[in-house]
């Protein structure tokens, strides 16, 4: 009998979902960009030697051999648990909401090497939000950059109808700025003051550090994690269940 193929990889855990009465299949970004879903065996038997370090949020140094339709891992090593999420309501929903686009984002034999370190990277931000604001931006500045990463930046300088210089909406359907007049013909565009899109610059410019050290009020962080919802949603053209639930609470 042929040896089955193994693989080492480096993972972050997006998701998991219940098989069997103790095993769990896990959704993960591997840190080449691409979705791997795992089979761990075991790995809801309370105790058992997979369950701490499958948990969601977690990255881990996994060897995986290939099943009859999925890998299973072998073994396990835990790297960066990001324990400092959990516990705490609004950060497991903003960590969530950031695997739920991770989720989205990544594909099945693609390699996209950005995408591990952001997440990464965001997760470690949403440990250390000093508030709610900067959870909410954090959460946004997430979205907008690995958006615009995967082409669907948001033209934010000028009117994106007309090229008018002092936008003053900002619409996902349309693809960004709007001054007032193209606006009237664009359903749901959402008015913009110059300080928000100032923020909404930022949030792709910036690195999560200096977005943590910024100040800035809790109305704006809320009104940007808003527009990334709607950015998100439109353009990845899906339900984010997760992110929905961040807004509510």
């Amino acid at each position: 009998m042929a040896a089955r193929r193994t693989r080492r990889i480096k993972v972050l855990v997006l998701d998991r979902t219940k098989l069997g009465e103790q095993d769990l299949i896990l959704t993960c970004l591997t840190d080449t960009g691409e979705e791997l879903r795992v089979v761990a065996k075991g790995a809801r038997k309370p105790g058992g030697r997979l369950a701490a370090r499958t948990e969601l949020f977690s990255e881990v140094d996994m060897l995986v051999a290939e099943g009859r339709s999925l890998f299973v891992v072998s073994e396990a090593s835990l790297l960066c648990a990001h324990e400092k999420i959990r516990g705490d309501l609004s950060r497991v929903s903003a960590a969530s909401t950031l695997c739920e686009i991770a989720r989205l984002t990544c594909i099945e034999g693609y390699t996209d090497t950005f995408l591990f370190p952001i997440l990464s990277r965001a997760l470690t931000a949403v440990e250390r939000a000093s508030d709610e604001a900067h959870l909410d931006v954090i959460v946004a500045a997430y979205v907008f950059k690995v958006l615009a990463h995967g082409g669907w930046r948001p033209e934010l300088h000028s009117c994106i109808a007309c090229g008018d210089e002092d936008p003053t909406f900002f619409s996902p359907r349309a693809g960004g700025v709007l001054c007032a007049s193209c606006a009237r013909e664009v359903e749901g565009a959402e008015a913009l003051s110059a300080s928000q899109r100032t923020w909404l610059a930022s949030l792709i410019s910036l690195t999560f550090d200096q977005i943590e050290a910024s100040a800035i009020d809790a109305e704006t962080a809320f009104f940007l994690l808003s527009l990334a919802h709607m950015w998100a949603a439109t353009h990845l053209d899906a339900c984010l269940r997760a992110f929905e639930f961040l807004l509510s609470v």
